[in-house]
């Protein structure tokens, strides 16, 4: 979820126009990037615990909690590195500023700490990124007390336990979030994704692209399962953020079938799009609670209860796109999001996974062949099992594992396809070692913490902290 920012006040004239804005996206091959955002859950280290801070509760937005950890890492940007984001006057992110930094550091709903990482050439950048920012946030989290763990969907908390930063986006999806889902406070507050966000070169390969990689979300579901517990206890998931994701608000989730339509497009995107209601709007840096009102209606003038004298601009789009949350979602870019957070290399191996299928023209041909054996209703239906069954759930006479595997040999080849001849180190396809092994029937990451709980932690799921933290 983004923080708004500085808006495009150009009036919206029609749908042309922001189809265009889509299509602005568009890239030469030489300039496609790879962009990894990846969430993880704060949390109380035991010998930090006291009154209003329980051991391995997350922290809350304080000045030994949240608060300091972001203000700390604004400090380590003195020199130019960050630039911080407020609301209200409560610092709520960093952006990256200065040539070499195109990221950000926001918080989600409960504080789970993300970082949006900037568009990379390769796969060892984003590894790079990545331990970067770790061991910028390890010192001053330890001074406090606080751990991190990257996992799907929180372990152990109620939603009584986890706290809300003071984001005034945040309070307005808060209010709605229960009118339209029984789950939608549980997506905000207890759980935790890994996205890969990558390019495209025009609208008829955003489209190859976007079917390909939306048919087969649910198999990444699968291979990244990890969050398998419920307050606790086991929850009969190994997914349960992906279970969260079909209660929440589907008017704007899931795998709208407009997406796999003959005559689907930038303009048929943004029709969809304007049909999906509102949130909200920033007037003067003051964000507005519309939630529910009708983006189209506000087009055609008709008259809304909070948008009187209002004319909807570029910018309003911008952060409206921001509210779709399909499983691959369309910006001037697409983005990957049928994940769990989970380790530091499965979270490499997932940014390898789409990278690989999609960014090689071999390989992708070969994804759109073998997601073209089967309607597109087929993986509907399999996204709707997979948060239960994972890679057991049934598939095509056989199970989605040797789906998975046909997909990691396939991106596989495509990372191998990417390596510079005269450099072999940079072969990317080591990321998916992983991934191999899992879908060759090793366990998932949900599957070993099961199997760690029945065993060697007596039922303790307090253990997975430690175990999980980076």
């Amino acid at each position: 979820m983004s923080n708004p920012g500085e808006q495009d006040i150009t009036p919206i004239e029609s749908v042309t126009q922001l189809a265009a804005l889509l299509a602005e996206g568009g890239k030469p091959r030489d300039r496609w990037r790879i962009g990894t955002e990846h969430e993880k859950f704060g949390f109380v280290r035991p010998e930090a615990a006291g009154p209003g801070r329980a051991a391995w509760m997350p922290p809350a937005y304080s000045p030994d909690g949240i608060a300091e950890i972001l203000a700390d890492l604004r400090r380590q940007g003195d020199g130019g590195e960050w630039e911080g984001i407020f609301d209200k006057g409560n610092l709520i992110g960093l952006k990256g500023i200065g040539p070499e930094r195109g990221g950000s550091v926001s918080l989600e709903p409960a504080g789970q700490f993300e970082l949006s990482g900037a568009p990379l050439a390769s796969l060892h950048d984003t590894g790079h990124e990545m331990a970067r920012h770790f061991e910028a946030i390890r010192p001053i989290s330890r001074s406090l007390g606080v751990g991190f763990a990257p996992l799907g969907f929180h372990p152990t908390a109620r939603r009584a336990d986890m706290p809300w930063m003071p984001k005034s986006r945040y309070a307005i999806m808060r209010a709605y979030m229960p009118k339209v889902g029984s789950l939608g406070l549980d997506m905000m507050q207890r759980t935790c994704t890994v996205q890969v966000n990558l390019d495209f070169a025009s609208e008829a390969d955003m489209l190859r692209k976007l079917r390909v990689s939306l048919a087969l979300q649910p198999v990444a579901t699968a291979l990244f399962a990890n969050s398998p517990f419920h307050e606790g206890k086991p929850n009969g998931f190994l997914s349960n953020r992906a279970q969260v994701w079909t209660d929440t608000d589907n008017a704007r989730s899931g795998m709208p079938a407009a997406f796999f339509g003959a005559d689907f497009g930038f303009e048929p995107y943004v029709e969809w799009l304007l049909d999906v209601p509102m949130y909200f709007i920033v007037r003067d840096g003051v964000v507005l609670d519309v939630a529910g009102r009708s983006f189209r209606a506000w087009m055609n003038g008709d008259r809304q209860d909070g948008l009187e004298g209002l004319t909807p601009t570029v910018g309003d789009f911008e952060d409206h796109m921001t509210t779709a949350f399909t499983d691959v979602r369309l910006k001037r870019f697409l983005e990957m999001r049928g994940a769990d957070a989970g380790s530091p290399e499965m979270m490499m191996a997932q940014s390898a996974l789409w990278v690989g299928l999609l960014y090689d023209d071999a390989a992708l041909a070969a994804a759109d062949a073998l997601v073209r054996e089967q309607a597109w209703e087929e993986y509907a239906g399999l996204r709707a099992v997979v948060p239960r069954l994972g890679l057991d759930a049934p598939w095509a006479g056989g199970c989605a594992r040797d789906l998975a595997r046909r997909m990691v040999d396939i991106a596989a080849g495509g990372l191998r396809a990417r390596a510079l001849t005269d450099a072999a180190e940079r072969d990317e396809s080591r990321f998916l070692e992983p991934l191999h092994e899992i879908a060759a029937g090793g366990p998932t990451q949900a599957e070993r913490w099961l199997a760690l709980y029945h065993g060697a932690w007596n039922g303790d799921v307090n253990r997975i902290f430690a175990e999980a933290a980076i």
